[in-house]
């Protein structure tokens, strides 16, 4: 568990599931309260406390969990994480907030989709109490105090209920996986993309949050990025030229493996990444599986005429 300081009033907490580095990020920032966006899984909660702990923050003196999304690796362990944090509530997406008081079927899918191996690595969530719980508008402003304050922007596509956040101290964008996944030893970003992907939202998300003229992104998977406003650029044409390979792929009949083999031929981003993606337990499996399946699918039900 490692804990960095990334701004004047945020720090990141590498979560490490299963002793793997890099891969999710908890941020911490501090006003006159404590704000914590990404409660990281279940199996991680005891190396953020940890984390809390080296930061010499009280755990009643977290005002708020954000988390962009309910998937396991975002949300998953806010249940657990709650019953440490006893003033805490939890901010969610309306369309997840169900799913976090019942996670019974947020659980069941994500064993069906992800597997049991990687499903053992997150750990399994526990409910969040109603009470808890604080339905995000696009636009509400979470304040922490002392000049710290969180805009909650609706960035859709990765998933029908994903809430990004943006704090105008640091003109920073915590993006959960609307921008994709930094790889920081490679200095590019690969897409995550798993179905019901939606491709011509996601790109209408990354435009938004390119109006905002942001400075930095701080990624989920994982940690900061500069020159936001042209990571989110190529990100948007990276995006693209996955959805034209996976049309062509899809015209001449190929599979899921030989689109994912020219993805990789045609993406630099993606080559540059290779051996990290390839010796992660996580990105191993999803980035050039679910992460095109996810693209093939939209295109397939969609086309790729609304894209142009």
């Amino acid at each position: 568990m490692r804990v960095t300081r990334i701004e004047e009033h945020i720090h990141l907490i590498d979560l490490e599931p299963a002793g793997v580095e890099d891969l999710i990020a908890s941020y911490v920032l501090k006003g006159n309260r404590v704000g914590i966006i990404e409660s990281g899984p279940s199996s991680t909660v005891q190396n953020l406390l940890s984390g809390l702990e080296e930061l010499n923050v009280k755990t009643e003196d977290v005002a708020y969990v954000a988390v962009s999304h309910i998937h396991l690796d975002h949300g998953g362990g806010a249940g657990i994480l709650l019953k440490h944090l006893p003033r805490a509530k939890l901010i969610v997406h309306p369309r997840g907030a169900p799913h976090m008081v019942n996670p019974e079927k947020l659980w069941n899918q994500a064993t069906q989709v992800l597997g049991e191996r990687i499903t053992r690595i997150y750990g399994r969530p526990e409910p969040v109490p109603q009470e808890r719980i604080i339905t995000a508008a696009d636009g509400m402003v979470i304040d922490l105090g002392d000049d710290v304050k969180l805009k909650v922007v609706e960035t859709l596509g990765h998933a029908s209920h994903h809430l990004s956040y943006y704090d105008k101290l640091s003109d920073g964008i915590f993006t959960g996986d609307s921008a994709g996944i930094y790889v920081d030893k490679a200095d590019v970003v690969v897409p995550t993309s798993p179905p019901p992907f939606r491709l011509d939202i996601a790109l209408a998300s990354i435009d938004k949050m390119m109006r905002l003229k942001p400075k930095s992104l701080y990624y989920t998977h994982f940690g900061k990025g500069t020159d936001a406003v042209e990571r989110l650029r190529t990100y948007k044409e990276q995006l693209k030229l996955w959805a034209r390979i996976a049309k062509e792929g899809i015209e001449r009949g190929e599979d899921l493996k030989m689109i994912s083999r020219r993805i990789f031929e045609n993406d630099k981003a993606v080559q540059k990444a290779a051996d990290f993606i390839k010796d992660n337990p996580v990105l191993s499996v999803t980035v050039l599986n679910e992460s095109v399946e996810g693209v093939m699918r939209f295109v397939e039900k969609f086309g790729f005429d609304v894209l142009v």
